[in-house]
């Protein structure tokens, strides 16, 4: 029997928006996602998204500029899988009357739901059990149950494809691009089988959905009351530009192969909050999902709102290195793997970008794309943001300090590291700063996007340096490699010399780091003025009124200090002050570095308090917009939370940490994940953490500040 904490029913949630339920229960896969849009009432919001499957259209600009981005990239909304059709014989169709169930197992990746359909004068339960394939990954499995409650007669039942209704075009830029270019040509090989081929006009791709159905996909029966009726569809979707294969995978199957592979997930992956149901079961389904909106493919990436809904167009961003790949990296080092080699995949696409905008040398990778070309109509908050350099060289490095995948950053890792330190080699500029030769990066965007085109952000600059150095120290690790791909040694002598001197904004006055070299030069947003409805500001108040102020939409500046850790705690605890007082947390990104900090700095309650906000946030809809798909990069910052805030899970000085932070209203935690090819589980309490080796050889690692051999179930003193 799955456990309370494993299942999500429209108890848990905050509310029953039709909308708001497509997106909480959502099913993916990596490939493509089913919005859980009620099957019996077509909407404009519900139907199947592809990863990676997107139109282009031009940028209309009313005035352009040299290097803009040329063209939107927008994933479509394709048919509803799930969409069917039951009437009587005097073509009556029966109607939603009432939900009375949806209920996600997160231990088999079953949805199941059940509806009370009414013709107007009788009633049908129904009720829905969907899976989608997550190793084969093509595949859907929907079985329909149909009882009749007090109907007496013939009832058809029709499966077809129908593309979904167009919306209208929203000016909220976190909200998606209708598309309204693509063709569809639809068969029906036999009675059992319906499929249609979708074309994109301008980019040129295909996609294939198909129905199928043993006993027809249109389907006469005779019901009375109490009678029941099981209806059996397969769905199909191909992969982007290749032909639907033959109907093969049965719903058992289909079911045996999605019960294995989240077995395993969680053998690898699991957490658990002991004696707070609420949140273990909020944890464990933000995890779920992320793990399911991750492409596999290295073709793929994650999108903002995964696979759940089409808001951001279907784009990816930092968001996918700096906040969902740690997590894959600790706990599935295979995904992670294909997520970088995503990255490599549009290195040529980033080279191409670096030249645009006047940098001869390296590559700048696109801060909102899904082809590897910029997407971002507004260059100060999406091209000027070129941190996002440093956040892959940053996540590259994490991933080869926590899998020690050698292969990986010989081939693939250490091209992306050299790419983007000639990068920022090229970018940044000498001068005299405070009396000294320092190297700066000017007009630039950092995390926070309600700070723009500003000199010397703190957050790019620490990547950058970071960038610089490593690809320096990676190049003599692999020299051979490195000569291959054309480094020299002046060239490596250049990035120490330069990560040395870049400059690092720091006020005397606070003895804190400056976000950048105006920062503390601006007045503070007057927040006592401020209607609460005027959050978030970004959709109440003009860029150039918001730039002027120090007010932060999301950790920035901390989050540099998240990342590297390396402050003494007093300056910690003044900076984490100063940034809090100014920072909004309009971004779903920002709650889960500020819960880190807060467990580093031993503010349990507030560390708790934020943690509370970042597991729940899509449950109770604290953003107020999850209709438009989940806030996937929060799902993976919940993860941050408790495994680097109240598990102190660190790789540092060569060697992995783990510090005990354990919230003190939690009596235990217990925490799953990879280390070099070995499976560890570490319980904390607040007398003890235990570190068991689950399986691979001994390892040696650092447990609350003392260095341990691990190998068997090790306890270790708080």
């Amino acid at each position: 029997m799955t456990a309370p904490a494993m299942l999500l029913s429209l108890n848990h949630v905050a509310n029953r928006d039709a909308a708001y339920l497509e997106t909480i229960f959502a099913l993916s896969n990596g490939h493509f996602g089913l919005r859980a849009g009620d099957p019996f009432t077509p909407s404009a919001t519900a139907g199947t998204i592809i990863n990676g499957l997107y139109e282009t259209t031009p940028i209309q600009y009313g005035e352009s500029a040299f290097g803009y981005a040329t063209h939107h990239q927008a994933t479509p909304l394709l048919p509803d899988l799930r969409q069917i059709e039951l009437t009587t014989t005097t073509g009556t169709t029966f109607k939603t009357q009432t939900l009375v169930d949806k209920t996600l197992d997160l231990e088999t990746g079953q949805l199941s739901e059940t509806w009370r359909v009414s013709d107007g004068h009788h009633q049908l339960l129904v009720t829905l059990a969907s899976v989608v394939s997550q190793q084969e990954q093509t595949s859907a499995s929907l079985v329909y149950t149909i009882q009749s409650v007090d109907f007496t007669g013939e009832l058809t039942i029709n499966k077809s494809l129908t593309a979904p209704a167009q919306q209208a075009d929203s000016d909220d830029p976190r909200q998606s691009r209708q598309v309204q270019t693509l063709t569809t040509t639809t068969e029906h090989p036999d009675g059992n089988t319906i499929a249609m081929a979708i074309r994109t006009e301008h980019s040129d791709q295909s996609i294939d959905l198909q129905l199928h159905a043993d006993t027809g996909l249109t389907t006469h029966i005779a019901m009375n009351p109490g009678a029941t009726f099981t209806y059996q569809v397969v769905a199909q979707v191909s992969q982007i530009n290749t032909v639907m294969p033959a109907v093969s995978a049965t719903n058992i199957a289909i079911e045996e192969d999605a019960k294995a592979y989240w077995h395993e997930f969680w053998n690898s992956s699991d957490v658990t909050i002991e004696a707070n149901p609420e949140l273990n079961r909020a944890i464990h389904y933000n995890l779920f999902q992320l793990a399911a909106s991750a492409g596999r493919d290295g073709r793929t990436n994650i999108p903002a709102k995964g696979l759940s809904g089409t808001g951001y167009e279907g784009h990816y961003f930092w968001d996918t290195e700096m906040y969902m790949l740690p997590f894959f990296t600790y706990t599935n080092p295979a995904i992670a793997k294909q997520l970088l080699q995503y990255r490599h995949s549009i290195l040529p696409q980033a080279k191409q970008r670096a030249r645009t905008l006047g940098v001869d040398h390296g590559a700048l990778f696109a801060w909102r794309t899904i082809n590897g070309e910029e997407a971002s109509a507004y260059y100060p908050a999406g091209t000027a943001q070129y941190h996002i350099d440093g956040d892959i060289a940053y996540a590259v490095d994490c991933y080869y300090n926590i899998t020690g995948d050698h292969e990986f950053m010989a081939t693939t890792g250490l091209e992306l590291m050299i790419e983007t330190a000639r990068f920022w080699q090229d970018f940044g500029s000498w001068s005299q700063i405070n009396g000294k030769r320092q190297f700066g990066f000017y007009d630039v965007t950092g995390p926070d996007e309600y700070t723009a085109i500003v000199n010397n952000n703190y957050y790019t600059n620490r990547l950058a340096k970071f960038n610089l150095q490593r690809a320096a120290e990676l190049v003599t690790e692999f020299a051979n490699q490195a000569t291959v791909l054309g480094v020299k040694a002046d060239e490596t002598d250049q990035w120490h010399q330069t990560a040395d001197s870049v400059y690092l904004p720091y006020s005397e006055e606070k003895q804190i780091n400056e976000q950048d070299d105006s920062a503390f030069q601006k007045p503070v947003w007057p927040f006592e003025t401020t209607p609460k409805q005027n959050y978030p500001l970004l959709l109440h108040y003009h860029p150039l009124n918001i730039y002027r102020y120090q007010v932060n939409k999301q950790a920035d500046t901390l989050l540099a200090d998240y990342l590297f850790m390396d402050l003494p705690h007093d300056q910690l605890k003044r900076e984490y002050a100063y940034y809090e007082a100014i920072t909004t947390h309009d971004s779903s990104l920002s709650r889960s570095i500020f819960s880190v900090l807060a467990a580093q700095l031993n503010d349990t309650k507030k560390a708790t308090d934020y943690f509370m906000d970042t597991a729940q946030m899509d449950l109770v809809d604290l953003q107020g917009n999850a209709s438009d798909g989940l806030h996937v990069a929060n799902l993976g910052g919940s993860w941050l939370s408790i495994a680097t805030g109240f598990g102190g899970i660190q790789f540092k000085d060569q060697c992995l940490h783990i510090d005990n932070h354990l919230p003190t209203a939690w009596p235990a935690l217990t925490i799953r994940f990879c280390y070099r090819g070995r499976l560890l589980a570490v319980r904390y309490t607040h007398e003890s953490t235990d570190v068991a080796l689950i399986k691979g050889e001994p390892v040696e690692l650092m447990v609350n500040g003392k260095r341990q051999q691990i190998t068997t179930a090790e306890r270790s003193s708080h």
